[in-house]
């Protein structure tokens, strides 16, 4: 009878401590969210899940699309030949940069609508916001669990087609005809510059919903908003990078007139250098009726040659970490100003 009893006990109590370890080693295993985390993960799971679901598809297509063209380019024997010669059986693969490019391009004024602009108004205009600041729970702790959630979703999603993006782009990265580096299209959808773009469009949509508290009208005016930034960075891309001049004096005309540039290099402007060294415009005499004529004016104003600027290929990682720089610091400046608000008027 002892020996049962103790058998039983022996086997009861194993099996206590077999399920006690098993479930804490399961649990260590397999961390869950709990307290304010979850409950902000599952407010918003659908559309984290949808942009991380969306990512992940991306960069498939991506990995495939990049194998398509590795493989034609060792076909073809790139780069001992140029791409230029393979005419339009290289067009579909410049089609399909174009295509992801423009989508990839519309990502931060998506995020900035969809995730950004209902975050919190969404809250504010349901009451959520206030039923939230009758808890135990502190406005700041909960607007910095909304705001890390989001931020760590656009940057792990952005971040990722980021990389993917320029794996793919590199086999052919200097090369004009496929994609121009300094185009919006490149620029803005490689290194951190997507990253940086992303997150400054969600807390800027995030701040216009805590303002306006009304979701449909943050909506709205986080989408001018995102667009009128995209269109003013692309347009101040060139400013981020040091000008280079390159500077000839055998004339204008013939084949050794014209300076070389380096590989993949982007032209910001050409003129006329006459020989006091002073710039005239590239349209100088060009209203002459003849050849002969051209040439007695462009003598009679002292044109030498010619005066090129120019931004290098190998100046792009740099630009574009100086570029996010300015914009990861504007994104401080809107994330202190919802911590300002928040503190009195988040309810």
């Amino acid at each position: 009878m002892s020996t049962f009893t103790s058998t039983s006990t022996g086997s009861t109590s194993d099996g206590k401590n077999g399920s006690m370890n098993g479930a804490t080693t399961e649990a260590g295993r397999r961390p869950r969210l709990s307290g304010m985390t979850w409950l902000v993960w599952r407010q918003h799971r659908a559309a984290f899940w949808t942009i991380l679901a969306a990512t992940a598809l991306s960069v498939a297509l991506m990995v495939y699309q990049r194998g398509r063209l590795v493989d034609f380019l060792d076909g073809y024997g790139y780069p001992g030949k140029s791409l230029v010669e393979a005419g339009n059986d290289f067009q579909q693969y410049i089609d399909a940069f174009s295509i992801v490019s423009t989508g990839l391009g519309m990502i931060p004024v998506l995020l900035g609508v969809f995730l950004g602009a209902p975050l919190l108004a969404g809250d504010l205009e349901d009451g959520t916001a206030k039923l939230v600041a009758a808890q135990s729970m502190s406005r700041t702790r909960w607007l910095a669990t909304k705001l890390a959630l989001a931020g760590l979703v656009v940057v792990v999603s952005t971040g990722g087609l980021s990389a993917v993006f320029g794996w793919w782009w590199s086999p052919v990265k200097s090369e004009v005809t496929v994609m121009d580096w300094m185009s919006s299209e490149a620029f803005n959808n490689t290194g951190p510059v997507p990253v940086a773009l992303s997150l400054l469009s969600v807390f800027s949509g995030v701040a216009i919903g805590v303002v306006l508290r009304r979701t449909l009208m943050a909506m709205i005016v986080t989408f001018g908003f995102t667009v009128a930034v995209q269109l003013v960075w692309s347009y101040s891309i060139v400013a981020l990078g040091n000008a280079v001049t390159v500077t000839t004096n055998k004339g204008v005309t013939g084949d050794s007139a014209s300076p070389s540039l380096p590989h993949g290099a982007y032209e910001i402007d050409q003129s006329y250098i006459t020989g006091s060294g002073d710039l005239v415009g590239w349209g100088t005499c060009v209203e002459s009726e003849t050849e002969a004529a051209r040439q007695v004016c462009l003598d009679k104003a002292d044109v030498v040659g010619w005066s090129v600027e120019y931004i290098p290929v190998s100046q792009m990682n740099g630009m574009q970490w100086f570029g996010a720089s300015i914009l990861f610091a504007l994104t401080a400046g809107v994330v202190a100003f919802l911590f300002f608000w928040g503190r009195k008027r988040l309810v």
